[in-house]
């Protein structure tokens, strides 16, 4: 166990080394990447047979061997993650020099097509708007000459109711007749003052829907 357990180590120190390697020729990255890679799994296989060996030892020479065996865990576990770091601050960097030659290598031109199609939405737009519009005064002034209508219309029968009344008088007629006389003029005005309001109401959900 001994033996396997400086093996360990030394495979540790030299997977670091490595790591050195990697900073002073990053043109052959992918190789010393590599071995790095199978240096960390050589030692994960080697912490996974000193876990098998712990249970042969002695109690008191247990947990000393235990203690060194996690810390070669540690060890891989800190290198798997530097390496990973690595590739990724390699591959952000390999993107970004990407991306800094196609925007040099761009060219900029005008694009009188798709100039012409915002220019021709636009102005459909606004036809569009402008005719909503006269559409709404349309219907405002259709409203109002519907409301004078009604106006006009309620006084001609006030007018009229007046003329009845002044003829039952004259005529003598019955109280009777003249009871239904006024209920007919009240459900006219209730027929009325609903047909304005109904009217008010669509004039409204119009303009509303149109806005």
């Amino acid at each position: 166990m001994d033996t396997l357990y400086h093996q360990t180590n030394i495979l540790v120190q030299q997977t670091q080394e490595c790591f050195q390697l990697l900073e002073t020729r990053p043109t052959n990255y992918q190789e010393i990447e590599s071995n790095i890679q199978e240096k960390i799994s050589l030692i994960n296989r080697n912490c996974e047979k000193l876990d098998t060996f712990l249970f042969k030892l002695p109690l008191t020479q247990r947990q000393n061997a235990k203690m060194n065996c996690d810390q070669l865990k540690y060890d891989s576990r800190h290198l798997q993650a530097a390496l990973m770091s690595l590739q990724q601050k390699r591959i952000r960097k390999q993107a970004a020099a990407t991306e800094r030659e196609q925007l040099l290598g761009q060219r900029f031109t005008a694009n009188p097509e798709l100039t012409a199609i915002n220019i021709d939405h636009a102005f459909q737009q606004q036809n569009s708007l402008n005719n909503a519009h006269r559409g709404v005064d349309e219907m405002l002034q259709t409203g109002t000459g519907t409301l004078e209508s009604l106006r006009l219309q309620r006084n001609t029968l006030k007018g009229a109711h007046r003329r009845i009344v002044d003829m039952a008088n004259t005529l003598g007629l019955s109280n009777h007749t003249m009871r239904l006389i006024e209920k007919r003029v009240g459900e006219d005005k209730f027929i009325l003052f609903g047909g304005m309001i109904i009217t008010l109401l669509i004039i409204i959900i119009v303009i509303i829907y149109f806005t």
